[in-house]
């Protein structure tokens, strides 16, 4: 079944195009998210993420049957505003820092709709939003985060005002958050069905929960939401004339001396508790010198980055994981797999600084492959054979294979490492860390 016949156009050819042409209050938006391109773009962006299924059971790939039989009721429900949204999945994920965070899984089918609607309403709301706002949004990222904060370092900004919003997108309160959307929103069935939305409620195990306040991580309107809640908070700042930088509920405050951080500390907890009607973690918030503050996994020496101690702990563990020697899997799987792990992790902390365990974490990382292929070699006459293959000379072939020597031993020995050579690593596909490092800062 081709995209074109999973949803029809509602407003014909040029429908989207006239919805851009509306005046900055929007009072019929419906028309827009329910547009065939609009919603066409919804089910490829959610078909991209994957994802778990919802209460359901449907997967991402057993959506397009459905929703050629269901569509038209479906569609004609939110046009007609008696569309009711399913309760979400309840999932808790661990946290790199320990402790679990909560995600609510919508179905396939809202996961689309959200979609859908966070395509509309993200260009009339992301364009007033504060420069110093970087997450969720197009062209924006956690480094342009990380970037702004070193930049206000050279400044001389050297305190950091750390505020903690104690389980933020547990606590919003809906009202607050509706009044806001509503600034720029007029479409009634609109802003009903985001209410639905909010109000739709946990499945955990077997039993409902409501949801009488916050809007669950896990849906494709929630950091949009997020963001337009919190932007009050930034253009609060930035008429204070502060120098801070958010990232969605990660906020950052930078003044240069102690006296003035406990003070914006007190007035902008104020302002969050107050005003916003969060709950700021007052043992978590904090006013100390950058380089005592950890921000987005990342530490500062000065004006350096650095990714933070957990992080590099969090990294050493999973590639411990990946390089087991009890992982029963085939060397191409591992290896692929690790690459995998080791190209995500380094896209993101690449950009630190620190280079001196670099050349370190490489070398012990070709030490437990190594360890990984002479377990899997198991039978001496199989190690000799490859090692003698590998060029390994016969003599020091034949006493390795026959030591009784631990695998983590030997993994260091000189057959090993003659026959095992770095370049022959490397073209099983090992990967370099040290490469990505130096890729990253522009060396290679």
């Amino acid at each position: 079944m081709s995209h074109s016949q999973t949803f029809e156009n509602p407003t014909g050819g040029d429908g989207l195009r006239r919805g851009l042409m509306q005046p900055a209050l929007h009072d019929d938006l419906m028309a827009r998210i329910l547009d065939s391109g609009n919603l066409q773009r919804a089910w490829k962006r959610v078909k991209a993420n994957r994802g778990a299924p919802g209460i359901d059971g449907m997967t991402v790939e057993d959506f397009p049957e459905f929703a050629h039989t269901h569509w038209p009721k479906i569609r004609q429900a939110l046009l007609d505003g008696s569309y009711t949204p399913q309760p979400v999945r309840r999932v808790m994920i661990p946290k790199p820092g320990g402790g679990e965070r909560m995600l609510g899984i919508p179905t396939v089918t809202d996961r689309v709709i959200q979609q859908a609607i966070a395509q509309v309403l993200g260009p009339i709301f992301d364009p007033d939003f504060s420069d110093s706002s970087f997450g969720f949004r197009p062209g924006r990222s956690a480094h342009g985060a990380l970037r702004q904060v070193q930049q206000f370092i050279g400044e001389g900004y050297r305190i950091a005002v750390d505020l903690d919003l104690a389980k933020f997108f547990d606590n919003v309160q809906h009202d607050v958050l509706m009044a806001r959307v509503g600034r720029k929103v007029r479409d009634k069935r609109l802003l009903s069905l985001i209410g639905r939305y909010l109000r739709a409620g946990v499945l955990v195990g077997e039993q409902f929960e409501a949801t009488e306040k916050g809007t669950p991580q896990g849906g494709p309107l929630s950091p949009l939401l997020a963001n337009i809640l919190l932007d009050d908070l930034d253009k609060e700042l930035e008429h204070r004339g502060h120098r801070f930088v958010r990232y969605a509920d990660d906020l950052l405050i930078l003044v240069k001396g102690p006296r003035a951080g406990q003070r914006v500390r007190t007035s902008v907890t104020r302002f969050l508790t107050q005003r916003l009607k969060l709950k700021v973690n007052e043992s978590k918030s904090r006013v100390v010198k950058i380089n005592h503050c950890e921000f987005l996994g990342f530490t500062f020496r000065g004006t350096k980055l650095r990714w933070s101690d957990r992080a590099f702990e969090d990294f050493r563990h999973q590639l411990r994981r990946l390089t087991g020697r009890s992982w029963g899997v085939s060397m191409d799987y591992r290896l692929r797999k690790l690459a995998q792990y080791v190209q995500g992790w380094m896209g993101y902390f690449g950009i630190s600084d620190y280079y001196r365990p670099i050349p370190e974490l490489d070398q012990w990382l070709r030490r437990r492959i190594r360890m990984c292929y002479w377990k899997q070699w198991r039978k001496v006459r199989t190690k000799v054979r490859n090692l003698l293959a590998l060029g390994t000379g016969k003599r020091q072939a034949i006493l390795t294979a026959m030591s009784s020597k631990g695998y983590w031993h030997l993994s260091r020995t000189l057959a090993t490492q003659t026959g095992m050579t770095n370049d022959w690593l490397k073209r099983q596909g090992l990967i370099s860390v040290r490469d990505l490092w130096m890729k990253a800062h522009g060396y290679a």
